[in-house]
C-alpha cells in the first residue's frame, strides 16, 4: 500500500532531496511513499512522530527531461480543465502530477503541492521556482486566487501560453530551415574540397599542361582547406560557440543582436510581427485578469522578447502613470503600426481594451502564419539556386581542364 506522507517544513537553508521510504504503521501494515527532506536521518525521525516504523529509507537519483515550457503549459491546461470540473486543487496536482511522463515535472509538482498544503498561497508557491513560473504566471494567479476565479484565470492562462507556444514554434521553424541547409552545404563543399578536388589535381599534373583560371582558384582554395581544415572547422565552431556563449550571457551583446534582428531584409519583419502579437497577447491577458494597466506592464516588457519593444513599454508604463493616454505614448514610441494605435485608440474609448488587444493578436499571429508560409515557399527555390550554383560552379572549374584537352584532341 503507498501512503503520500505530509512532507515537513522546508528549511530554507538545507538543499532538499527525494527520497523513497519503507517501513510497518501502528497497526503493522506495511507503508511505503516517497517525501523530500534535507537528510536520511530527517526522513526517518519524521516518519517515527507518524508512528512509521521505518526498515529502508532511499535517496532517489534526479531523472527524467528538463521541465520545459511546453510542460508547464500542458499542466496549466490540465490543472484548468480539472478545476473547471470541480476537482479540489491538491487532488488535481495528485492526478497531473502521477500522470505525467517527466519525473522532473511530478517532482516539481509535488514540491508545489507540499508548500500548499504547509500553508502557503498557490501563487507564494509559484514563486519558489522562477525558473519555471514567470511574474506574468505568478501575478494572474494571485489575481485569481484574490478574486475567486482560478479556474477561469488558469484556463486564460493556460491560452496565453498555448498562443505564445505557437507563434515561437513558428519562428524557430521559419530559421531552422535555411540554417541547416547553409551547415549542409558547407559539409558538402568541405568534403568536396579536401577529398575530390586533391584527386583532380593529382590527375591534371600528369598532364602538363596550363590550367583554366577558375580550376587554378579551386584547386588552391581546396590547398588551403588540406592544409588547414583543423583551424577552419576549429575556428569556425569556437567562433559560433563563443558568439551563442557571449549572446546568451552578454546583456549588451543581446540588446545589440535584438536591434539588428528587427533590421534584417526578409526576417526582420517576421520577428516584428511576433513581437507586437506577443505584446498584444500579454496585455490583453493581463487586463483581463484585471491587473491594473500600470502594473501589467512590468510582465508585458518582458514578454515581447525584443529589447526595443522592452525599452518601448517600460517607456510607455512611464508615460501612462503620469497620466497620458495609452494611445498616444505608444505612438511617441513609433514601434507599433497604425493598426495597432487605432484598435488601442478604439478599445479605450469603448472600455473593451483587452478585446481590441486580444483581436490584434490574433491578426499578427495570423500574419505570422502567413509569412511563415510564404517565406518557406520562397526559401526553398532560393537556396536550391544557391547550392546549384556552388556546387556546379565547382563541378564546372573541375571539368574545364578535361573539356579543353577534348577541343585539342
Amino acid at each position: 500500500m503507498a501512503v503520500a506522507a505530509k512532507t515537513p517544513a522546508k528549511s530554507s537553508k538545507a538543499k532538499e532531496y527525494s527520497y523513497a521510504w519503507e517501513g510497518k504503521d501502528k497497526t503493522g501494515k506495511a507503508v511505503k511513499g516517497e517525501m523530500r527532506a534535507a537528510g536520511e536521518a530527517i526522513v526517518s525521525s519524521f516518519l517515527r512522530r507518524q508512528g512509521v516504523n521505518v526498515t529502508k529509507v532511499k535517496r532517489l537519483r534526479s531523472s527524467g527531461k528538463a521541465v520545459s515550457a511546453k510542460d508547464i503549459s500542458l499542466f496549466t491546461r490540465q490543472l484548468a480543465t480539472m478545476m473547471k470540473a470541480g476537482v479540489p486543487l491538491l487532488q488535481a496536482f495528485d492526478i497531473v502530477g502521477k500522470g505525467n511522463s517527466n519525473p522532473s515535472v511530478a517532482r516539481l509538482l509535488l514540491d508545489i503541492k507540499t508548500d500548499v498544503e504547509t500553508g502557503s498561497s498557490l501563487q507564494q508557491a509559484f514563486l519558489k521556482y522562477p525558473l519555471y513560473f514567470d511574474t506574468l504566471y505568478c501575478n494572474l494567479i494571485g489575481a485569481g486566487e484574490a478574486a475567486g476565479i482560478l479556474d477561469t484565470l488558469l484556463d486564460r492562462l493556460a491560452t496565453y501560453q498555448e498562443k505564445i507556444q505557437a507563434i515561437k514554434s513558428k519562428i524557430k521553424s521559419a530559421l531552422f530551415y535555411p540554417i541547416s541547409i547553409v551547415v549542409v552545404a558547407f559539409i558538402i563543399t568541405a568534403v568536396i574540397m579536401i577529398f575530390v578536388i586533391p584527386a583532380f589535381k593529382e590527375l591534371f599534373d600528369s598532364f602538363g599542361a596550363d590550367l583554366p583560371a577558375p580550376t587554378l582558384v579551386i584547386m588552391a582554395i581546396s590547398e588551403v582547406f588540406v592544409a588547414y581544415w583543423w583551424a577552419i572547422f576549429g575556428g569556425l565552431g569556437g567562433g559560433i560557440y563563443g558568439f551563442l556563449y557571449t549572446w546568451k550571457r552578454s546583456k549588451k551583446m543581446q540588446d545589440v543582436m535584438d536591434r539588428i534582428t528587427l533590421k534584417l531584409p526578409i526576417f526582420g519583419g517576421l520577428i516584428r510581427k511576433a513581437c507586437i502579437a506577443r505584446w498584444s497577447r500579454t496585455l490583453a491577458t493581463m487586463f483581463a485578469a484585471g491587473v491594473p494597466l500600470v502594473e501589467a506592464f512590468d510582465s508585458v516588457a518582458g514578454a515581447a522578447g525584443n529589447v526595443v519593444y522592452y525599452d518601448a513599454t517600460k517607456r510607455i508604463q512611464r508615460d501612462v502613470s503620469s497620466g497620458s493616454s495609452l494611445v498616444t505614448t505608444m505612438q511617441d514610441t513609433a514601434v507599433f503600426p497604425s493598426m495597432v494605435l487605432q484598435m488601442v485608440a478604439i478599445g479605450e474609448e469603448s472600455g473593451a481594451l483587452d478585446a481590441m488587444l486580444s483581436k490584434v493578436a490574433d491578426f499578427f499571429e495570423a500574419e505570422v502564419d502567413d509569412a511563415v508560409d510564404a517565406l518557406s515557399s520562397l526559401m526553398e527555390p532560393i537556396i536550391m539556386a544557391v547550392l546549384g550554383v556552388i556546387i556546379g560552379g565547382l563541378v564546372i572549374a573541375m571539368y574545364l581542364p578535361i573539356f579543353k584537352m577534348g577541343a585539342v584532341v
